[in-house]
């Protein structure tokens, strides 16, 4: 209802109780003159309460009239007999106007109080926001669609004095210019216009000015765009120093893989080269090898090459995932296909062990990157065969799944087997470059890569890479992608 027309009502609803309490107390009850007053007290406050000060001071005036016209003696006439009735009659205007105030008043705390609450409801909820990114850029472009949803107004900017792009909530400029952006943010002083609906604010920490946010079609109140713009200057400042903290994080992590890298061509390249040394020291020195005796050498050799060129292919694919620098292709695509083009490529590997695959035919797409998402499979199968004995069964499922986090629904796709298992020290150490188990590094033949690409392919897509085992019956490794 437009605020004249609540006016209006609350002035008809005020005259309708005048009218109705004289008509009770004269016509029907016939009240004594103090309960009369206090009917029409009642009434006033009641007006004042749920219209305002200017009908309850209304309905003072008219109450007064009809009490005197009505209650006081001479009856149905303005003129007073007893002098008394002329202090009973002021005392009762007095008293109404008194309370018509008060009631008003109280009425104006209450609405300013309840309009506080919510400022500081849509503040706590914005703070929120600003918390659910910690990538600068990002997070500029998402601010003033935020100040948009949490705070009502048409349109909203953001000007930083390091950058030269405004950041906007649409594509409309709304008043929003960018030379006003930029005096305040030089000035340092807020701006508004109250007529064209438009307020200008700078972003502070402590004293510096760190650039300026404008906002369109909204009468929000000078404390509470400072409350924003405090919020809006802190997010931008955090998410900044996040991201020089993960690119030192970044750097340090960089220059651990180079000395793990250097440590790993002293130790696990070593073995193949000396295999390989031998092998070839062997078939030089000594020309009467029988033919059975040159091809096991040879073979040695050819095995220990490739398990070298593989150890230095995985070192490069690490290296290029840790520097970001592998290109992912995102696209829906069902994950039966992959399994079975996996096993089929493994099928070798695998003849000892039967594999059994349980993936519903209605599991929905996967929004992943094919290639990458079966060399995950092909190392997590790898591993489920080498380490597992002889006849050891293999098993394969996947399912939907309806997670708490802001990701949605996701598919979990898990791998088992019935290897030795790994206690609980190791769980948390098998995703790191270059590991192996302490019990299987003579037994097994590896480079301790394996599991650390598939995690970084599988947090490339959104997923989350896991492990659940039990010694002496088995490990079972899951990985989740996002429903496409």
């Amino acid at each position: 209802m437009k605020l004249g027309a609540r006016s209006i009502l609350g002035y008809l609803i005020a005259a309708l109780l005048v009218a109705g309490i004289t008509f009770l107390g004269y016509r029907l009850l016939h009240f004594n003159e103090t309960s009369v007053a206090l009917a029409f007290l009642l009434g006033i406050l009641a007006i004042s309460t749920f219209y305002g000060l200017q009908q309850a001071v209304f309905m003072s005036i008219i109450a007064t009239l009809a009490f005197n016209y009505f209650f006081l003696p001479p009856i149905g006439s303005l003129a007073i007999a007893d002098p008394q009735n002329w202090v009973a009659l002021f005392a009762f205007l007095i008293t109404a106007v008194a309370a018509s105030e008060l009631s008003a008043r109280a009425r104006r705390e209450g609405i300013a109080a309840v309009e506080r609450r919510r400022e500081l409801e849509r503040l706590y909820g914005f703070s929120q926001l600003l918390l659910s990114s910690d990538n600068a850029a990002e997070l500029l472009n998402a601010i003033p669609r935020y100040i948009v949803e949490s705070f009502g107004v048409r349109s909203a900017a953001i000007s930083l004095t390091t950058r030269a792009d405004v950041y906007r909530s649409g594509p409309d400029v709304d008043g929003l210019e960018v030379h006003d952006l930029q005096l305040v943010s030089l000035r340092g002083e807020p701006r508004f216009d109250a007529a064209a609906q438009l307020g200008f604010m700078p972003l502070r920490m402590g004293v510096r000015v760190v650039g300026s946010m404008g906002v369109s079609g909204s009468r929000l109140s000078r404390r509470t765009l400072e409350a924003i713009g405090s919020l809006v200057a802190i997010a931008i400042e955090s998410a900044n120093s996040f991201d020089k903290l993960s690119r030192a994080e970044a750097s340090r992590e960089s220059e651990q893989l180079r000395s793990v890298l250097l440590d790993s061509v002293t130790h696990e390249f070593r073995t193949p080269l000396t295999a390989i040394k031998a092998s070839v020291t062997a078939l030089l020195g000594n020309t009467t090898h029988s033919f059975e005796e040159t091809q096991e050498l040879l073979t040695i050799i050819n095995e220990e090459s490739d398990r070298l060129n593989r150890l230095i292919g995985e070192a490069a694919e690490m290296a290029q995932l840790d520097a970001n620098k592998v290109e992912f292709t995102f696209a829906p695509a069902p994950v039966r296909p992959i399994v079975d083009e996996t096993l089929n490529e493994l099928k070798q590997l695998l003849v000892q062990h039967p594999v059994d695959v349980r993936i519903p035919a209605d599991l929905p797409a996967a929004r992943m990157d094919s290639v990458h998402i079966k060399e995950v499979f092909v190392h997590l199968l790898e591993n489920a065969a080498k380490y597992s004995p002889p006849g050891a069964p293999i098993r394969i499922t996947a399912e939907a799944r309806d997670t708490t986090t802001a990701k949605g629904r996701m598919i979990t796709i898990s791998i088992a087997d019935r290897g030795p298992g790994i206690d609980d020290f190791e769980q948390s150490l098998v995703f790191e470059k270059f590991y192996r188990g302490r019990n299987q590094r003579v037994q097994v033949h590896g480079t301790g890569m394996g599991l650390a690409i598939c995690k970084a392919i599988v947090e490339a897509h959104g997923g989350r890479l896991g492990l659940t085992s039990q010694l002496g019956h088995g490990s079972v490794f899951y990985f989740t992608l996002p429903i496409a």
